[in-house]
């Protein structure tokens, strides 16, 4: 664990930031989690057909786990973009991969 240095000499873990995420107190939501590509691909390119900044969690896993995809891929979204997010898949048709 990568540990970062306070003033007064002691140790904390290092918090980990998330690109795209933002300050101001919202959170990232997980929209989805799944292990097919075309299907995390293709909603990738949705979101960003709609301007809404998705962020991958769990991409290099599968290197870890000897490509047999036992971990699935998460995508994340800002807190403020999740019901546009969820509302552009349903019209999409796959609204059933939504995390519940």
């Amino acid at each position: 664990m990568r540990r970062t240095r306070i003033t007064n000499g002691t140790f904390k873990p290092a918090i980990a930031r998330v690109k795209g995420a933002r300050r101001h107190g919202q959170q990232m939501i997980e929209l989805l989690r799944s292990n097919d590509l075309v299907l995390l691909s293709y909603v990738r390119a949705l979101l960003a057909a709609e301007g809404i900044k998705g962020v991958g969690l769990d991409e290099y896993m599968s290197m870890v786990d000897g490509n047999i995809g036992a971990i699935p891929q998460r995508i994340m979204v800002d807190e403020a973009d999740a019901q546009r997010a969820q509302s552009m898949l349903r019209d999409a048709g796959i609204g059933h991969v939504l995390k519940k």
